[in-house]
């Protein structure tokens, strides 16, 4: 395994998981209906606490609440002859990210002219604000807070697209080798974070990071597995290697496994962090329960 130095982003000590007393652990997992469709894809946060997740098959939008009520805020539609490149699905639900004034952006894939990127307003109909590639696997999306653009990663198509949520402007914002897949999914989660677009490529086990000032991308870390969404908590990375069933951190001082199968990981496909509180998103898409398990970081 190897890793490189990530610079002054990741200066700060490495992370610690403090994990909570066995008298509080109904408030640390959080089970999801596997037969209900509920695998959770990725994960915004509202200023509450309460957690929103895109369960990526059904088409519902799922929010859960910090004292673990489970309910849907939004539906959308599942096209009959939705066809999702790879996976076969009719319809798959990518990456969630929430706006300053509450609306939720949500990139779906379908194969067909539905694909795009979809603004959600609880107790509206969901709305296409731009159309994407069908032939495309639409997965992360982040919102660059100076512009109220958002960013999609294509992990078929080797690219980062931006979007405009107000007039549907598709651009290709960075493309080439760095977000390419070896023979599954390439880029994959987005983040914006110090001046920065960093990109996850779970097939290449690498994290990028792509100045928004257009200059070219570097990876920054290697070695990491099958990398999928990653959050920040200081200077430190901690991302989700899904089908190991590990979440990480990356500080100065290397890789370090904090949550395992252990401790409840069912394929974590996306995670959240909001003070010390991490949230993960674990999907069951090869086995075990579907949950979303909140722990403390230190």
């Amino acid at each position: 395994m190897r890793i490189k130095q990530i610079g002054a982003a990741l200066a700060a000590a490495a992370v610690v998981l403090t994990v909570a007393a066995p008298a509080q652990a109904a408030s640390r997992i959080i089970p999801l209906d596997l037969a209900a469709g509920q695998q959770p894809e990725n994960i915004a946060l509202e200023p509450d606490g309460s957690a929103d997740l895109t369960f990526a098959y059904s088409g519902e939008i799922g929010r859960v609440t910090l004292c673990g009520q489970v309910g849907v805020i939004a539906r959308i539609p599942v096209p009959a002859d939705g066809d999702v490149p790879v996976v076969h699905r009719k319809l798959f639900l990518g990456g969630i990210v929430r706006a300053p004034g509450g609306d939720l952006y949500v990139a779906v894939s379908t194969g067909t002219a539905a694909t795009g990127l979809y603004r959600v307003r609880p107790g509206t109909t969901p709305v296409q604000v731009a159309a994407l590639p069908p032939t495309g696997f639409q997965n992360g999306v982040a919102l660059d807070p100076a512009s109220g653009d958002v960013f999609v990663a294509d992990s078929f198509g080797s690219v980062v697209r931006r979007v405009s949520p107000r007039t549907g402007r598709v651009t290709d914002w960075a493309t080439g080798e760095l977000l390419a897949p070896v023979s599954g999914f390439g880029a994959n989660g987005v983040k914006v974070h110090d001046g920065a677009l960093w990109v996850s490529n779970l097939d290449r086990g690498t994290l990028v990071r792509f100045p928004l000032t257009g200059a070219p991308g570097r990876v920054v870390a290697s070695g990491l597995g099958p990398v999928d969404d990653f959050a920040f908590h200081g200077a430190d990375v901690v991302a989700a290697i899904n089908q190991e069933n590990r979440v990480v951190t990356v500080g100065h001082d290397g890789l370090r496994t904090v949550l395992s199968i252990s401790d409840g990981l069912a394929n974590p496909t996306s995670l959240a962090v909001r003070g010390d509180t991490l949230y993960v998103a674990d999907s069951a898409y090869f086995g075990g329960t579907p949950n979303l398990l909140r722990a403390r970081l230190k």
